[in-house]
């Protein structure tokens, strides 16, 4: 794969792993110290080419500095439900932690419990204010598309006691902005996750999935930001 341009700024990495115990429920996470310096992340688009969000001028300058945001990523799943939270402020992504919520036993509803329990404690940690959860999709057996369905339900009721704003994401939207094709597989996910936030140390799949949801998310909304700037503007003279 080609290197890519106009990343984000960041001193070399130091990565640990935390493993700890939420309301007993198997939590993972996985910590990155870094130090950004607050340039553009580069995207692809669907031809392959190289382009970035342009980091937007300061509240003292022409423009006007949009407020960070804090966003809680989720890639939902019965067994492993992956998680990822990120700072996102004038196309900067700061990385502040992933990692999975792994459910155990062998009785389903109990499992559902500790998802919610886990995301409960997610949201009590990082505060998130935007939540970013893939959408659910057609699958070949019925009976993993209802365990989906529920363990995506189970993690949405945990969110909705602090209020935040959530939104949706087909996976292969999330494919499509992390990637550049909708049809990308989960190696290169991860792998583009790692480059663009210049993360070093071990990232699961499903932690890089949630990432790569959270990141999908603040493209959007900067793009939605965008047009509704242009549309308060009015047309040029």
């Amino acid at each position: 794969m080609q290197e890519l341009d106009g990343l984000l700024g960041a001193g070399r990495l130091a990565a640990g792993v935390q493993f700890g115990v939420f309301h007993g429920v198997g939590y993972d996470t996985a910590r990155f110290l870094r130090t950004p310096q607050g340039e553009c992340v580069a995207r692809l688009n669907r031809s392959g080419r190289r382009w970035a969000l342009l980091p937007r001028a300061t509240a003292t300058g022409a423009g006007v500095r949009a407020d960070p945001v804090r966003i809680l990523g989720l890639d939902p799943g019965s067994q492993v439900t992956g998680f990822g939270v990120l700072d996102w402020s004038d196309g900067d992504a700061r990385y502040v932690a992933s990692g999975s919520i792994r459910t155990s036993g062998a009785e389903f509803p109990p499992r559902l419990r500790q998802i919610y329990e886990g995301v409960q404690a997610l949201m009590r940690e990082y505060a998130p204010r935007e939540i970013a959860i893939e959408r659910v999709f057609m699958h070949r057996n019925a009976d993993s598309a209802l365990k989906l369905g529920q363990a995506r339900g189970a993690a949405l009721c945990a969110v909705f006691g602090d209020d935040p704003a959530v939104y949706e994401y087909a996976p292969r939207e999330v494919k499509l902005a992390v990637v550049g094709t909708g049809g990308a597989q989960k190696e290169q996910v991860q792998l583009m996750v790692r480059t663009l936030l210049r993360l070093q140390g071990e990232l699961g799949a499903d932690a890089a999935d949630a990432i790569g949801i959270a990141l999908c998310h603040a493209y959007s909304r900067d793009a939605q930001r965008a047009v509704r700037l242009g549309a308060a503007a009015g047309p040029r003279p």
